[in-house]
């Protein structure tokens, strides 16, 4: 009798695609509002592109360094609890054991399958350490590339998101027609973004477009309007 091969899907996004989400996500909205806010107090498109370019500057080299910042904590804080964990089995191992005894019991295993695997993690000192850090810790091996990356790849996404709000007011010359272009771009933008984003996080497709466009909206309304009453 012929068998269905089982296929399992799961949401398995890489730490590029959250850096490329995190660069999009910013740089699709801030750009977007400032423009929108600085059409409603300036005359000139040449000064929305220019401080438009500021921005996206001053903004993909700050979320890079961030990005950057928050990996090298991540490896930093594994490997100061990587070296506790050593010496907490070197210098308490009894009371390591029970932990291990404990972990294994929430998974349903008795004493009598238990007590073997425990002995098996007690001869290898090395594989006990990742043991803990993985199953007590919850925390994984960093990648020693990750800083670099993630800060590049950040600081990329910010820069192609923060441009589409832009150019309209690049090839426009009336601030308020490219206002509207901008408005009918990046909307689109916003939409396939957060379209594409849900296939990685499990969100239904068209609610999470939906969501995207309303926070982007909802943005740069608030820029233009402060910017309107101040100006």
């Amino acid at each position: 009798m012929p068998m269905t091969p089982h296929i399992e899907r799961h949401f398995t996004a890489t730490a590029t695609v959250r850096d490329i989400v995190i660069g999009m996500a910013d740089g699709l909205t801030v750009p977007f509002a400032l423009a929108a806010g600085l059409s409603g107090a300036v005359a000139s498109s040449g000064i929305v592109v220019t401080a438009g370019l500021a921005e996206i500057a001053a903004g993909s080299i700050a979320m890079g360094l961030g990005g950057y910042l928050a990996a090298r904590t991540d490896a930093e804080h594994y490997d100061s609890e990587r070296r506790r964990e050593r010496q907490e089995v070197e210098q308490n191992p009894r009371r390591e054991e029970e932990e291990v005894a404990s972990i294994f019991g929430r998974y349903g295993l008795s004493n009598e399958h238990i007590v073997p695997l425990v002995e098996t993690l007690r001869a290898k000192p090395d594989r006990w350490v990742d043991f803990m850090m993985r199953f007590e810790l919850g925390l994984d091996v960093p990648d020693p590339k990750r800083a670099g990356v993630s800060a590049l790849t950040i600081a990329g996404s910010y820069i192609v998101g923060g441009l589409i709000p832009l150019l309209p007011y690049i090839f426009l010359d009336n601030i308020f027609t490219a206002l509207w272009g901008s408005i009918a771009v990046t909307p689109v933008a916003l939409f396939i973004f957060g379209y594409v984003k849900s296939g990685f996080t499990g969100i239904p497709p068209l609610r999470g477009g939906i969501q995207t466009v309303l926070v982007g909206g909802l943005a740069a309304t608030a820029a233009f309007g402060i910017a309107r009453l101040i100006g």
